[in-house]
């Protein structure tokens, strides 16, 4: 496949005052910066970061981050890690892209600080929780931003407008499998053309999502698709094929708008596009979810871990934005915050239906 570059202008407007490891840090306002990245970019990964100040004490730390999980979260999480390099350079933040379910197998088994994950951690026995308990790690729970899970087709398909969740179920769930292989078998007025299908593999958050909200249950799908834990191959994939369709996070889409194109989603009211203002208000349903970050509490007992999450709340709003998420409500974070400064244990996610805020108890 020929990818073509889509040209980025991301303007970052910073006028945050924040707490870093229990002292104010202030955010200097800077222009814009403007690059041209490849089309298949991760969502955030380019331009110069504008530089924050922060106290003494919190720039002279020393030490490592390790986080890894979610390849969806990895924009905003590298791009917090990048930002805080810069005002910490003496503290390293690597950020693996193993999946979410493969970042919460690393951070139970006491391989790293920080998991990013697209959905609550598992509960149950034998579930990650479980793992978590026994091997004594506890963990503190932090939301920090809406996605959406994008459905895409190529820019050349003109009949997959618009799809029902009905329609995407015919086509993914179990049963699925070598039976429904054409685009007119959804809709007999579609292409007589073969469908070939992208999506995360099975450590993803965004598979579990995907499968939950559409067939039903979590990991119920068809085998016979292509999949990646990498997002970026997913773009490949559907941009290379006129009869492909794939699913992801809302991001990669906006980042990637040039070579491949959103379908929209009838969840049982009408004809709803993936974009920010329909996932913010909850029109893009079922499709549309928070994104975490866990933090091991013995991890957060170190500075330079206690005051890269302190940096990551201060800045995930804007951030959030800037890498084509969803900002909280500033009510929001201001809960969010007071649960990591409490150091509150445990997951009040997993397993609870309804919406941040009823769970967060904000109105």
């Amino acid at each position: 496949m020929t990818s073509t570059s889509t040209p980025l202008t991301r303007i970052r407007r910073w006028a945050v005052v924040g707490a870093v490891a229990g002292t104010a840090l202030i955010a200097t306002a800077c222009g814009s910066d403007s690059t041209t990245p490849a089309a298949t970019s991760t969502p955030g990964s380019t331009g110069s970061a504008p530089t924050a100040t922060v106290a003494p004490a919190v720039a002279a730390l020393t030490g490592t981050v390790q986080i890894d999980g979610s390849s969806t979260v990895h924009p905003l999480t590298e791009a917090v890690a990048e930002e805080f390099n810069g005002a910490v350079p003496g503290v390293q933040v690597p950020v693996g892209v193993s999946g979410t379910g493969g970042g919460f197998s690393r951070f139970c088994a006491g391989e790293t600080d920080i998991s990013n994950a697209s959905r609550p951690i598992k509960s149950g026995a034998d579930s990650e929780s479980a793992k978590c308990e026994a091997a004594g790690i506890n963990y503190i729970e932090l939301p920090v931003a809406y996605d959406g899970l994008s459905v895409v087709v190529h820019p050349s398909n003109n009949w997959a407008a618009c799809m029902t969740v009905a329609e995407l179920k015919q086509m993914w769930e179990p049963e699925a499998e070598g039976q429904v292989m054409r685009w007119n078998q959804i809709r007999p007025e579609w292409p007589d053309a073969p469908i070939e299908l992208y999506g995360p593999g099975t450590d993803s958050g965004t598979f579990d999502y995907f499968t939950e909200a559409i067939n039903g249950k979590s990991g119920a799908v068809r085998t016979d698709f292509t999949p990646s834990e990498d997002d970026n191959v997913l773009v490949q994939g559907v941009a290379g094929s006129p009869n492909a369709l794939g699913f992801f996070g809302l991001a990669y889409l906006e980042e990637n708008s040039s070579i491949i194109k959103g379908v929209e989603i009838d969840g049982g009211g009408g004809c709803v596009a993936p974009t920010a203002t329909t996932v913010e208000s909850g029109e893009y349903a079922p499709l549309s979810r928070p994104l975490f970050v866990y933090i091991k509490t013995a991890a957060a007992e170190r500075p330079e871990v206690a005051a890269f999450v302190d940096f990551y709340l201060a800045h995930a709003g804007e951030l959030a934005t800037d890498v084509g998420y969803v900002t909280f409500p500033p009510s929001f974070y201001e809960v969010i915050r007071a649960r990591w400064e409490a150091r509150e244990v445990g997951s009040i996610f997993s397993g609870v239906q309804g919406s941040v805020g009823s769970i967060l108890g904000v109105n």
